[in-house]
Order: structure tokens, then C-alpha cells, then sequence
């Protein structure tokens, strides 16, 4: 074999058409060899000689793609100081761009004798563990192109490969729960009738089954154990994970491009499947431990944790800093995604221990010319201290807005003294957002998440149940916000069914009439339901996957869902790009303001109103002729102006309608309860019932205000 010296850049294995150069940092090894192995396992050590700034390089004309490959780092092992070097382990590339295999639980993956942990484990793990593979970087993109869609025109469909495949029926058994799956016309014919803009996929980074887990059966699901940031999951590749993996990932996106739909990752940079001091060997503890985590000052043989997991990525140190960029630009400008969703992203914003908007990663991000330019969504916590973060992600960012779920799914089960904070949260939390300068898009609306209650749970049951998780029913939220309209559960009484699908449909609907961005569960749009278990993390099978086969209910939410979504889409009134102000603007067709606030008799609310610890009930004027921003080309927007009335007490009210100078005449649009037909036209200061736990939506055309002369010789304003 021909051995030549390469390049120290780029990092990870490269191959250019003839051969491949392979380059890895480690600054505490004193020698790195580099395995080539073979199907039957054999192995080939080539030793690596040449070292630029800490980069161990070589390149091999004769190694192409398919290749299987992993290191062995000669070092210091000192745990007590930070080194964990152990030549007996063979370590993944963290830059591998496909990963063979999976790690099982064998004792060679551990330094150290299971019974007696201060003693070293020698046993080589090669046999036992993951390894990186050489793959082709080529691949026929034709004119594949991000959509066009402006981030406040988006609703983000939360997706998992496998949970969402697994089970429809209009796709093959064999290809179900792989990425060819997600590309399929039946799952993009889904996703385009719902009106959904962009899918933001749970983790699909190479992540690593829990020993603990597979112990009991059970495995890990969503995926938030990460290995490999620069790999897809091989579990869901239907053509094998010698690299079909990463082309077969290309191709679900370049089907999701044609389709208009966009793809977010949902990525895990704040810490990895090695967990703490006891975790196995698989990569960067072995490469170099003390550069890639943050230890204990004070016994570095620990791992300081914030995320729960076990340990934490060291985000101040150059060659960490740089593996997360190098991963995000090549998702970006090799796999074409179009935006990040960063779990705990808390975590990555800390310096020392505090939290820091001012952080190394912001500044990064900040001025990289791609990263910048695509979709940025923080999940603002994590569990360190001062980690609780929502609205104190930097102007370029977007959150998870934790307090829009719990303010909506309190309003919505009747808690006294929440009308005030659901305002806040329905105009697009500007109280989180604005002092930032940011606008209505750095808040990502949700009720629901992986985590947690599906929004049909949220709506039937009052306690978790997680009992098939094999840890007493204990994990998980307990404090879930929930209400189960009156039974624990299932039930066949059709009044509790109607009312918890009624009430799901108002959940929904709030979501999709609030400013910012609005993010769907999958399967919510169609009574998916968990059974009552908020906490699915290592249930991968029908407990969490979709079921496709639909009852009439189901079918009916569906339909809804639809039908909402069609209608924030037509309307720019519901997703604005600046914050409402509940003023007159200047320069408006209109003497009233871009929102009001209205009682149920139909006046705007007054003091007494807001501090009335019992009011549960809201009508909010939403101006469409008072919005003053313009199109992408300069086209100025007028929208109809639109009422929405919202019950959340347990009792019918009488609402009645604003004055003349709101409207004359509106037409019911969509609604959930029986009193009042879609297509039906109520008339200003008209009273009108509406039964409990509902909503209406009612809608007038665009025109001038009362005594205003219309022009009919003047230009009509463009609609956006």
C-alpha cells in the first residue's frame, strides 16, 4: 500500500475522486495509528507520522469509498488530570461521514474492569464497536434549491423517521422507518395536503443505542445520544451503512425540495453518547478527553454536566468550536438542509458556568456566512444552573417559547388569572422578544413536543402513565398542565369524545391564529395518542409510531387542521412580521388599532376585566387594515380583518359584537361547537351563544373605515 503524508485540512476522511486523505486532532497523543478494516474484521494499522498543529494526517491513494476505518491514539491515561488515551480502543473518526454498525454493551468498550473500576480494561473493542466509513461526496442534485418560504409565512411540522412511517399503508413494509420512507409521495402528499412548510426532523445524527436500555428490551428512540455530528443514523437506511446512508438522506431531501417543504435537523452539540466517567470509549474521550469536555477543576477525572446526560461539550475550545461549525456548514452545503433546532442549546451558550448571550458559539455563528442565513432554533434551556433561558437568545436566533405551551395549555383548561399572559402569548410574545429586537419569529408557538403529551393525551389524561418504561411510572413531567375532560383515559362515553376533540381543536387553532411560528406535533393533526405516557424516549414501537387508520373523529381533526393551517396561510393578519402594538398606525386605512382586546359585550376590556381572576373568555379584534408592512417586492398588504372568540370557561356565554366601526357584517369562518354554521353572517352589536371550551373565528372583507369615501379610481393594494 502506498502511504503518502496529505493535508491537515480538511479534517475527517476525504475522497477526492482517486484516493483519500484522512486528517484527525489530537493534541495529548504521542502516536495515532489508523485501522483499515475489512468485512471479516481483519485489520490493517497504518501509522501515521506526519503532524501539523496537532492534525494527524495521511493520505492513501488506494482507499475508496465503502472503506470501514476507526483509530487507536497512543497517550497518557491519567484520568485524575483529564487523559483517557487507550490504544486498546478502537475510536470512531469524529468526523466520520457514515458510521458502520452499532456498539453493543460489551465490557471491552470500557476502560475499566467492571467490578473493580480503578483497574484498566485492556481488551481490544474493535469487535465490539462502531466504525467510520469512507464515502463518496458525489451526488446528482439536479436543480435542487432551498424553498422559498419567508420564515414568518413557515409552520414547522415536528417529525421522527421511523415514528412517522412505520406504519402507512401506502408504503412498502420494507422500506418503512427510513429515510426512503420520508422521501416517499405518500408521506409528501400527506405534508403537502396539511399545508405544513418545513419538517423538522428528530435527531438523524449517528447516535448510539443505551446499553441499559437494550438490557430491558427497550431501545433508544428519539435519538438524543449522539456520536457522529457529521453522520445520518444508519438505523434508518434501507440500503445498508457502508455510506447508502448518506445518499439515500440526500435524496429525502431533494424529493422534500420538489415538494416546497423544507427540512430542520433537530441537533445534538451539547454533549455525547460517552457520558460520564463511567461511559464507554468510543471517540472523543479517547482522541483527546480534556480538549473535547468539560471537566471538574477540582477532580478531572468527572465530567461537568448540564445536560443530564453525563457530560458536557468544552464550547471554549478552538477544535470543538470548529468540529460543531464544520458539522453545521456541511449539513447546509453538502446534505442541503435549511435550518437547525439545537437541543438544550443552554449548554452550548456557556463560557465558564454562567450562561452567556455574548458566548464564542454566538460570535461564530453571528459571522459565518452560511450558518447565518438559515433557520436558527434554540431549545433556551438546560439543566445547569441559570439555564432556563427563554427570551435571552441573541436577534439572530429563534426559541422554543416554553411559555407560550404553558400559558395556552393553562388557558385552555380553565386556570383562573391566565387571560393577561395568553394576550401576551397569542400577539407573539413580545414581552420575551422585542427588548432584544427581535420580531414575532423568534418565538416557535407550540403545545405540544416529543416530549411530552400528544395533544389528544393533553386532553385525556390528568396523570403520566409510563409504566412500560420500566421505572415505576416515576420518569417524566409531572406536572403536565393537562385536564381529561372528566375520565382518565379511554372512554366510550361520546360526550367526553366530543368535548376532548373539541377541545384538542381549539389547541390547535390557537396555535395556528398566534403571531410567531407555529410548530405541529406529528400525529397530532390526527388524534395520535401515547396512552396517556409523556415520556416516550425509549418506546420504539406502536406505542409511538403513527397510526394511519383513522375513526371518525380522528378523520374530523384532521380535516380541521387543514382547514386552519389553509387559513393562516391566507391571511397575513396571522403571521405578521412585527408586533402587534394595540395602537393606530400611521399611514393605515383604518382609525382603529392593529389589535383590540374585547369583552363579551363587545366593548374593549377594561381594568376589571383583566383582573378578574375568573374571566375565561377573550375576543380579539385582529385589524387587517392596520398592517403596516410591505412584501418582499414592495407590495403594500391589506388582509380582512378578523374576530376570534375564545370560551375556556366550563358554561355557555353570550358573546356580543363589536360596534359598526369594527364591522357591519361578519362571515363565521371556522369554529369548534355546534351553535353557529361556517358560511353564517352575524351583524355588529348581534349577540351571539357559544357553548364551553370553544372558539370562532369570523372574518370581514378589507375596506375603508365608516364615513370613509371610497376611491374607485385608486389602484387596489396588492394582497400578499
Amino acid at each position: 500500500m502506498q502511504i503518502w503524508t496529505g493535508q491537515s485540512y480538511p479534517l475527517g476522511a476525504t475522497f477526492d475522486g482517486s484516493g483519500t486523505n484522512f486528517a484527525l486532532f489530537s493534541e495529548i497523543a504521542d502516536r495515532v495509528e489508523l485501522c483499515l478494516l475489512d468485512d471479516d474484521g481483519s485489520e490493517r494499522r497504518v501509522e501515521i507520522t506526519e503532524v501539523d498543529a496537532y492534525v494527524w494526517h495521511v493520505y492513501l491513494p488506494s482507499v475508496q469509498p465503502g472503506q470501514r476505518y476507526g483509530y487507536r491514539v497512543h497517550g497518557p491515561y491519567d484520568p485524575s488530570v483529564g487523559h483517557r488515551c487507550d490504544p486498546s480502543k478502537l475510536l470512531l473518526d469524529p468526523y466520520a461521514k457514515a458510521i458502520a454498525g452499532m456498539a453493543s454493551n460489551h465490557p471491552s468498550l470500557y476502560a475499566y474492569e467492571f467490578e473493580a473500576p480503578q483497574e484498566r480494561n485492556s481488551e481490544d473493542s474493535a469487535a465490539h464497536t462502531m466504525h467510520s466509513v469512507v464515502v463518496s461526496p458525489f451526488f446528482d442534485w439536479g436543480n435542487d434549491h432551498p424553498p422559498a418560504h419567508e420564515y414568518h409565512d413557515t409552520v414547522i411540522y415536528e417529525a421522527h423517521i421511523k415514528g412517522l412511517t412505520m406504519l402507512h399503508p401506502d408504503i412498502d413494509e420494507s422500506i418503512r422507518g427510513t429515510y426512503v420512507a420520508m422521501g416517499h409521495p405518500a408521506i409528501i402528499e400527506h405534508l403537502q395536503s396539511l399545508g405544513v412548510t418545513a419538517v423538522e426532523l428528530m435527531p438523524v445524527h449517528q447516535f448510539v443505542q443505551d446499553g441499559h436500555l437494550v438490557e430491558k428490551g427497550l431501545s433508544n428512540y428519539w435519538g438524543y445520544n449522539t456520536i457522529g455530528f457529521f453522520a445520518p443514523h444508519n438505523e434508518y437506511s434501507y440500503t445498508g451503512d457502508t455510506g447508502q446512508q448518506v445518499q439515500e438522506f440526500k435524496q429525502m431531501v431533494k424529493n422534500l425540495h420538489e415538494a416546497d417543504i423544507e427540512v430542520i435537523l433537530d441537533v445534538v452539540y451539547n454533549h455525547t453518547a460517552e457520558g460520564n466517567h463511567l461511559g464507554p470509549t468510543l471517540c472523543f474521550r479517547g482522541i483527546d478527553n480534556a480538549a473535547y469536555y468539560r471537566l471538574v477543576e477540582e477532580d478531572k477525572a468527572y465530567y461537568y454536566d448540564t445536560t443530564g446526560t453525563g457530560n458536557s461539550l468544552l464550547m471554549r475550545t478552538p477544535h470543538v468550536l470548529q468540529l460543531i461549525m464544520d458539522s453545521l456548514r456541511y449539513w447546509v452545503t453538502d446534505m442541503h438542509v435549511d435550518g437547525f433546532r439545537f437541543d438544550l442549546a443552554s449548554t452550548l451558550a456557556r463560557e465558564l458556568h454562567e450562561v452567556d448571550r455574548l458566548s464564542a458559539f454566538f460570535d461564530i455563528i453571528q459571522q459565518d456566512p452560511i450558518i447565518s442565513q438559515v433557520k436558527l432554533i434554540a431549545e433556551p434551556w438546560d439543566l445547569g444552573e441559570g439555564g432556563y433561558q427563554v427570551g435571552g437568545f441573541p436577534p439572530l436566533w429563534s426559541e422554543w417559547n416554553g411559555s407560550y405551551r404553558d400559558t395556552v395549555r393553562d388557558f385552555h383548561r380553565s386556570e383562573p388569572s391566565v387571560i393577561g399572559q395568553f394576550t401576551s402569548r397569542l400577539a407573539g410574545s413580545s414581552d420575551l422578544y422585542q427588548h432584544t429586537g427581535r420580531t414575532p419569529i423568534a418565538s416557535i408557538n407550540f403545545v405540544t413536543a416529543h416530549d411530552g403529551f400528544t395533544m389528544r393525551d393533553l386532553v385525556s389524561y390528568d396523570e403520566r402513565h409510563n409504566e412500560a418504561n420500566g421505572e415505576g411510572g416515576e420518569d417524566g413531567e409531572s406536572h403536565n398542565r393537562s385536564w381529561n375532560s372528566g375520565v382518565e383515559g379511554s372512554t366510550d362515553d361520546p360526550e367526553i369524545l366530543d368535548l376532548r376533540l373539541r377541545r384538542a381543536k381549539n389547541l390547535m387553532a390557537t396555535l395556528l391564529l398566534s403571531q410567531g411560528v407555529p410548530m405541529v406535533l406529528h400525529g397530532d393533526e390526527m388524534g395520535r395518542t401515547q396512552d396517556g405516557n409523556n415520556n416516550t424516549y425509549c418506546q420504539d414501537n406502536e406505542l409511538t409510531w403513527v397510526d394511519w387508520d383513522l375513526d371518525a373523529r380522528q378523520q374530523e381533526m384532521l380535516r380541521f387542521t387543514r382547514e386552519m393551517i389553509a387559513l393562516r396561510h391566507e391571511h397575513p393578519i396571522f403571521r405578521r412580521r412585527r408586533f402587534l402594538q394595540g395602537v393606530v398606525r400611521e399611514n393605515a386605512d383604518s382609525s382603529l388599532p392593529d389589535v383590540e382586546w374585547i369583552g363579551t359585550d363587545g366593548k374593549p376590556m377594561g381594568d376589571e376585566d383583566w383582573d378578574e381572576p375568573e374571566n375565561k373568555c377573550l375576543v380579539v379584534f385582529l385589524n387587517g387594515s392596520a398592517i403596516p408592512e410591505s412584501t418582499s417586492r414592495g407590495e403594500r398588504i391589506i388582509d380582512d380583518s378578523a374576530l376570534i372568540m375564545f370560551n375556556a370557561s366550563g358554561n355557555p356565554v353570550d358573546f356580543t359584537l363589536p360596534d359598526t366601526e369594527h364591522g357591519r357584517v361578519w362571515t363565521v369562518v371556522l369554529g369548534t361547537g355546534k351553535t353557529i354554521d361556517v358560511g353564517a353572517e352575524v351583524s355588529a352589536q348581534e349577540t351571539i351563544s357559544r357553548p364551553a371550551h370553544s372558539l370562532l373565528v369570523l372574518m370581514r372583507p378589507a375596506g375603508p373605515g365608516p364615513g370613509e369615501a371610497v376611491d374607485e379610481e385608486a389602484e387596489q393594494p396588492a394582497r400578499a
